[in-house]
């Protein structure tokens, strides 16, 4: 059996419309009623005034005192009546004693007879006027005193029935429900138009369903970790979920502050401000905070006219890093592919010896080499026992080697293993030192004696990393942008350029540590000197840090480590 689908409830613009449909008529019902009321009244009113004139004029008509002196009134008084309620348009003109006997009616059966209603006040003098029923029905009257010489003498009443008050109300009544009707289809026209739009902005939604969208919504919008930033058409903040402050660094900030501020205004970094002012949609682009890299999406909203943008964000620091560290791996396996190509071209050099009988030379000719490897890695270790830099620098080398540069270790490096704290984890000295050596073997390669010195020690309670080449140098005007995103003084490649030395920055930049860079003065060999300086916070006690130094000082007249020879 299949059960009745129950009623969709009503969407919000048709229940204003109801709502609206129904006080529009009450309000135009209770007008008609108010106005019909009010013109009854007034009506009333006029009839009243209009009885009282007529009455006061026949009771000031000389005629009618000469009339009431003399033998026979009525006879006198009855055509004069009867003229003059036609003549004024109303409905009786009574004429009467001060007792109240009738000498005029318009129904002769009535002459005679006493008046139906008060005339009290108009035996003493006075005029007033009434609604009462007589013998011609309801009607409105007015009584006034008819006198000769002070004295009252006789009485004269006029009046209109309410029955004719009543028809000369109908026109106005007819014209009144048409205004009424006109007014009720105006404002339900006016009404279905503005709730057909209201109904295309809620997509027919009733409060409910709106509500319930509302909760799905900040739900939803704080619940994802991706940051995502709303702005209107001025490029001012209209919304930002928790992850967009974060990333944004902007998660101090109230909402009274943040909401309604212009981007410009935030204070981030002037190319991700540039992309987030854009009206151009930015797909993927990679942005660099003080301490984070942003990938940015933005697209415009509109709906024929530009009402604002959408922004989201995602953080790929840690991949960033990753795939720094999968680079140098990438390199230093390339490295290893070409030394390994040499190590057979040794071998054959080898096994040719010995097929022409000249085995003590293939045997120095392989132990001179053995030697020539060992011996350099052992000079490095020597130098920079720390593991993580020590591969790092044996896998820089096979690479400078492929591209004709020397790499070489200052004889002031000394850094002991499990000298360095927890807080400076190894990935970001990877990535600080790795971008570094990658920069100078750029900027060294094709030049003259290309060499890359690189030295690092640990001085007090900071880490010195210093790598210095003999290339070009940086101009002076650009030393503060080489740090940016974007800038390089190289042809971009296909994975685009001025990228390493950002993130280098951003790594220093968020253990609170100083990059610089200066001119080398090394042997008048110009090129460029990046020196970075991160605090220690483990603790280094004192015999630590005087071993350390005894153990540079002591090194200091040793020869250089040779990591690499030029092509």
């Amino acid at each position: 059996m299949r059960l009745p689908a129950l009623p969709r409830p009503r969407s919000l613009a048709g229940q204003l419309f109801a709502m609206q449909a129904v006080l529009i008529a009450v309000v135009v019902a209770g007008y008609a009623l108010f106005t019909y009321v009010s013109d009854r009244r007034q009506a009333e009113e006029a009839a009243a005034r209009q009885a009282t004139a007529v009455a006061r004029s026949v009771a000031d008509a000389p005629s009618v005192r000469a009339a009431i002196r003399g033998p026979d009134p009525t006879a006198r008084l009855e055509p004069y009546a009867l003229q003059v309620t036609r003549d004024a348009n109303v409905d009786f003109v009574t004429i009467m004693d001060p007792s109240g006997i009738r000498w005029t009616h318009p129904d002769r059966a009535q002459i005679g007879r006493r008046f139906l209603g008060t005339i009290g006040p108009a035996r003493h003098g006075r005029t007033f006027t009434e609604t009462y029923t007589g013998t011609l029905g309801p009607s409105v009257r007015a009584v006034t005193p008819v006198t000769d010489g002070g004295r009252v003498v006789g009485l004269v009443s006029a009046g209109i029935k309410v029955e004719t008050i009543s028809a000369r109300l109908q026109d106005q009544v007819t014209a009144l429900l048409g205004v009424a009707g006109g007014a009720l289809v105006l404002g339900a026209v006016g009404t279905y138009v503005i709730n057909a739009r209201l109904r295309r902005h809620t997509h027919g939604m009733n409060a409910t369903e709106l509500s319930r969208m509302h909760d799905y919504h900040q739900a939803a919008l704080h619940a994802v970790r991706e940051g995502l930033l709303m702005l209107d058409g001025q490029y001012r903040v209209a919304l930002v979920n928790d992850g967009g402050r974060e990333l944004l660094g902007i998660g101090g900030t109230p909402d009274a502050d943040l909401i309604g501020r212009s981007v410009a205004g935030l204070g981030l970094p002037a190319p991700l401000t540039g992309a987030l002012l854009s009206s151009e949609p930015r797909v993927d682009e990679v942005h660099l905070t003080a301490s984070r890299v942003l990938v940015v999406n933005t697209s415009p909203v509109s709906g024929g006219e530009r009402r604002g943008t959408v922004v989201t964000l995602r953080d790929v620091t840690e991949l960033q890093s990753l795939m720094g560290e999968l680079d140098s791996e990438r390199g230093f396996t390339q490295a290893l592919r070409s030394q390994a190509h040499e190590a057979a071209n040794r071998l054959h050099t080898v096994v040719s010896l010995i097929e022409l009988g000249r085995a003590e030379e293939a045997v120095e000719f392989a132990t001179a080499e053995l030697e020539l490897a060992q011996a350099l890695t052992d000079q490095v270790v020597a130098a920079v026992s720390e593991p993580v830099l020590a591969a790092l620098l044996l896998g820089k080398t096979a690479q400078a080697h492929e591209r004709g540069v020397e790499l070489v270790v200052s004889p002031d490096s000394r850094l002991d293993d499990g000298l360095l704290p927890a807080e400076l984890p190894a990935r970001d000295l990877v990535t600080i030192l790795g971008n570094l050596i990658d920069n100078a073997v750029d900027a060294a390669q094709g030049s003259v004696r290309a060499r890359v010195t690189v030295t690092a020690y640990a001085s007090g309670a900071e880490l010195v990393l210093r790598v210095s080449d003999t290339g070009p140098g940086v101009d002076p005007a650009h030393a503060g942008l080489v740090f940016q995103r974007g800038f390089s003084t190289k042809p971009a490649g296909p994975g685009g350029r001025g990228l390493g030395l950002a993130l280098a920055r951003q790594a220093v930049t968020r253990h609170e540590g100083t990059l610089t860079v200066t001119e080398s003065g090394e042997d008048g060999e110009g090129g460029a000197v990046f020196e970075v300086r991160l605090p220690l916070r483990a603790s280094l006690d004192a015999e630590g840090r005087a071993a350390a130094g005894g153990a540079s000082a002591a090194t200091g007249g040793g020869g250089s480590a040779v990591l690499g020879g030029g092509g």
